[in-house]
């Protein structure tokens, strides 16, 4: 098999792989075959999942949002810390507006958020 070619493929391979992941582990050897079959499905696999279910990059508001769960910020608290208004932030969180240059470089900074994300390029 160079390729999975449909669903029913697809759904068999993930079967198999769950079954590997049961035998397969760190400290097996990489030539072990049921390493090489893990390896080699867990490829195909991906290769069918790039065209298949595409994953999109995350949008500036889907990082906003991980970054304050992660940092357990509330929106007000976040418009806080980054010293804007509420609404401002509320703004940006809806995808009502795009933060000015000094806003995302604020972002940016105390967030620990790429300017390339915050800046959408």
């Amino acid at each position: 098999m160079t390729r999975i070619e449909n669903e029913m493929q697809y759904n068999s391979a993930m079967q198999r792989i769950n079954q590997l992941l049961k035998v397969v582990n760190d400290n097996t050897p990489e030539d072990d075959i049921n390493s090489v079959e893990l390896v080699l499905l867990s490829n195909l696999v991906a290769d069918y999942e790039d065209v298949h279910y595409p994953v999109s990059k995350p949008t500036l508001i889907d990082i906003l949002k991980l970054r304050m769960y992660e940092m357990g910020l509330t929106q007000t608290a976040l418009a806080d810390l980054l010293g804007m208004n509420q609404s401002k932030v509320s703004e940006i969180m809806s995808g009502k507006c795009e933060p000015t240059l000094k806003q995302a470089r604020t972002i940016s900074q105390k967030l620990s958020i790429s300017p390339a994300i915050v800046l959408g390029v």
